[in-house]
């Protein structure tokens, strides 16, 4: 399975569910792309992959700077896992390709 692709993910975070939409392209173990939500959009940064499991980092600034640390998995056309988001704890995503 590759991470290539569009993706819409919901972030089930202490402000509530916020969507995100993601463009990610897969070469190898190396991720890169985008990610954007109704707070803005920006490059993925240390984007890894690892079997089905991957790895990626953005910087935001709204609603508040931080870096936003997410894990992933893929079943076929789902991902979920969790995303650290900086002094405010973890939460979980899912979502699937769009």
């Amino acid at each position: 399975m590759s991470y290539t692709g569009h993706w819409k993910i919901i972030i089930n975070s202490p402000m509530g569910d916020q969507e995100s939409f993601l463009a990610l392209t897969q070469s190898g173990n190396k991720l890169t792309g985008t990610q954007s939500s109704k707070f803005g959009s920006g490059n993925i940064a240390n984007g890894v992959v690892d079997g089905n499991n991957a790895r990626w980092s953005i910087d935001i600034t709204q609603p508040f700077a931080m870096t936003l640390e997410f894990s992933a998995q893929i079943d076929g056309s789902s991902i979920s896992g969790t995303v650290k988001l900086g002094s405010f704890g973890e939460s979980r995503f899912k979502g699937s390709s769009a």
